[in-house]
């Protein structure tokens, strides 16, 4: 970690940062992705309760999707989000950006903390909890996209992919710390406790992060690569989305193929699979969030290391055998959780999933990057992940349940999967951006790009 730390940048043009520099800014860029995901996966584990509280239809199905199309409302305006939030730090810089973002989702995550129930206030509770989503959603557009910007910004040559690892780890950290959350809330409190209060302590919790966020944010210099294209420049870049689609379609393609697989495993085996444990297998929530819990331990390690071998080999000569396997791999081990449903077999399937996850997803912040040069950098990756996310991975829960209900069958996971993989493969196959990087896997396409 200290040797990767060295910040020599590929153009001498380019001033170098301090180590101390380069370490305030991955720690400015991961801390923010690790909220949006805390928030996230808080809500999943609790879509149940959040159901009861907000959503007392009289139904449990019908309660239970108005929760999932809340959560998935979120993902469906982040593309706007993506664009808006995309644009400015390719005009007015990462570090403004990533400040403003972080105070937005800690109100977002406040919000969600603090709203009434239904019983409290009728029909304004669920508009309010929307709006909070609403928020979140726009808000997580860019963060994803400029905070991988301003990582492998920073990154030195032959980094790029491990410097961007840590945005997956830290997610990892984030699953961690959510699962372990909610497995001590709803093993130590009542059912009438977790209901009444116990619930939105995760959400309190993870908006006190914002105001820390926020100062350490605030505190880094720019990402060094977006300060040499300005003075180069002589003014902020400038693109419009029409020339962004005629010259950068390709790449935005590429980068959802890249994205889809893996967005469509994070949420089914992260933050479905407890819903799915306890309404599908009719095991106890806790066993899933223990596992959910050690696949975080397991990401922390996996992601970078899997950002070390996207290094040395080449993370678009890697993602086809990865991907492959896994789209194998899928129905083989749904149907063996199926075949006899215990808490020893949940744990070993997650734990698998996990590894797999790990291997395709560490190098997916620096993939993403690597495709667009430094002038549309954060709005190339904003607009393809967060499409992509939306489609696969946001909508993944209430897709997935809907079809359960409707079909009867337990295996539509796996089949999401498989499907979720094939579109990958073919996405990223079939473009001349993923052809190009699978022939030079050192390809980086710099400000002059």
């Amino acid at each position: 970690m200290q040797s990767a730390l060295h910040a020599v940048m590929p153009d001498t043009d380019v001033r170098p940062m301090s180590r101390s520099q380069v370490r305030r800014a991955v720690l400015a860029s991961v801390i923010g992705n690790g909220l949006e995901w805390f928030d996230f996966l808080i809500y999943g584990y609790f879509a149940k309760t959040i159901s009861q509280v907000f959503f007392p239809v009289g139904n449990g199905f019908w309660s239970l999707t108005l929760t999932l199309a809340t959560f998935a409302i979120g993902f469906v305006v982040r593309p706007l989000g993506g664009i808006v939030i995309g644009a400015c730090a390719d005009r007015y810089g990462r570090r403004k950006t990533l400040s403003l973002l972080i105070l937005l989702m800690a109100l977002s995550t406040l919000m969600m903390g603090l709203t009434p129930g239904y019983a409290t206030l009728g029909i304004a509770a669920p508009i309010l909890v929307l709006i909070a989503r609403i928020l979140q959603g726009l808000s997580v557009g860019g963060e994803f996209a400029t905070a991988a910007a301003m990582l492998t910004e920073y990154a030195p040559p032959g980094r790029k992919m491990f410097f961007g690892s840590f945005q997956m780890t830290s997610q990892a950290v984030a699953l961690l710390l959510s699962s372990m959350c909610a497995f001590l809330l709803t093993s130590r409190l009542s059912h009438d406790a977790l209901l009444s209060w116990g619930w939105r302590v995760p959400f309190l919790l993870g908006a006190l992060v914002g105001p820390i966020g926020f100062y350490i944010r605030h505190k880094i210099a720019e990402s060094p690569e977006f300060e040499h294209l300005r003075e180069r420049l002589g003014h902020a870049p400038r693109q419009s989305l029409r020339v962004f689609f005629r010259e950068r379609g390709d790449a935005a393609l590429c980068a959802m193929g890249v994205i889809i697989v893996g967005a469509a495993t994070n949420y089914l085996w992260h933050s479905y699979m407890p819903l799915y444990v306890e309404h599908q297998l009719h095991l106890p929530l806790k066993n899933a969030l223990f596992g959910t819990a050690v696949s975080g331990l397991i990401g922390i390690a996996g992601y970078p290391l899997a950002g070390r071998l996207a290094d040395r080999f080449g993370a678009y000569r890697l993602f086809f055998p990865v991907t492959i396997v896994w789209v194998c791999a899928a129905y083989p081990l749904f149907a063996w959780v199926l075949a006899a449903p215990t808490p020893e077999r949940v744990f070993a399937a997650q734990m698998m999933a996990t590894v797999v996850l790990s291997l395709m997803s560490g190098a997916h912040p620096g993939m993403l990057t690597q495709l667009f040069p430094t002038a549309t950098r954060s709005t190339g990756v904003a607009l393809s992940y967060n499409v992509a996310v939306t489609l696969f991975g946001g909508l993944a829960p209430l897709t997935v349940s809907t079809l359960i209900d409707v079909t009867g069958s337990r295996l539509v996971p796996a089949w999401y999967l498989i499907f979720a993989g094939i579109v990958s493969l073919l996405l990223v196959g079939l473009t001349a951006s993923g052809r190009r990087l699978r022939r030079q896997p050192d390809l980086w396409l710099g400000e002059g790009v």
